[in-house]
């Protein structure tokens, strides 16, 4: 996923000050497609104030007069909630929606949508979302401005589409480990700790389970496996040598 794919939306925004505090926020962050549905005051003076410099953010805005227009084309849609609904509905922290939106493909759009300052968006403005974005802040004080939220957003989605594009770049040199390779390697790792005297094989607890997942973190390519291997084989043979 590209961030030139990604939209924000922002619905019926009340202050223009807003819209270009959110314009300022988005290009920081490399964002670059704004769509305004039904905005109050726009174009104004105070938008360009508050932008900063991301006054071509505003040139290119989209103002739409409905979400069918600002939606048109998106596979997935995130809406912005401050607060909880009775509806239970499917809900993401920012990091989570980014890590979502990093498992799709170049072709896809994404947009996220902000509603009005004051009440957010309606239960039917949600309905048109896949899931409910909620940002965990200070359970005494959660209401963020608008373009805070935004900025909170577009940070943790820059954040995690670099550190996609950092991983896809470093796999280019080596192929990542597959599901075989890894069984084996646990096996042996398993085998090893058993070997050392730090596994006893009759109690032992959640090692596995913990290394596991610590390892599937790492996303393990075929030469970091076989070097740790080598590690464990190494382990091996010293200890057989000592007794």
């Amino acid at each position: 996923m590209k961030l030139s794919n990604i939209r924000i939306v922002l619905v019926e925004t009340t202050h223009p000050g807003n819209i270009g505090a959110t314009a300022r926020a988005m290009k920081n962050m490399g964002l670059e497609r704004l769509c305004l549905v039904r905005p109050a005051r726009f174009p104004h003076a105070d938008a360009s104030a508050r932008a900063s410099g991301a006054d071509d953010l505003l040139a290119g805005a989209e103002r739409c007069e409905g979400l069918d227009q600002a939606l048109a084309g998106c596979s997935l849609v995130f809406g912005a909630s401050a607060r909880q609904r009775t509806i239970r509905w499917p809900q993401l922290d920012p990091r989570q929606a980014a890590e979502r939106v990093s498992e799709l493909g170049d072709d896809l759009e994404v947009a996220f949508l902000f509603g009005r300052e004051h009440s957010g968006l309606t239960n039917e403005e949600l309905e048109r979302c896949h899931y409910l974005l909620h940002i965990p802040a200070n359970p005494e004080f959660s209401s963020l401005n608008l373009a805070a939220a935004v900025q909170v957003v577009c940070y943790e989605l820059r954040m995690t589409l670099l550190e996609a594009a950092r991983q896809q770049c470093d796999q280019g040199e080596q192929p990542l480990a597959t599901a075989e390779e890894l069984a084996d390697f646990y096996r042996h790792l398993e085998q090893m700790m058993i070997d050392v005297d730090f596994l006893d094989p009759d109690n032992p607890r959640q090692l596995m389970r913990r290394l596991r997942r610590l390892f599937n973190r790492s996303h393990l390519d075929r030469m970091e496996v076989n070097i740790l291997r080598g590690i464990f084989s190494a382990a091996q043979k010293s200890r057989r040598g000592t007794r």
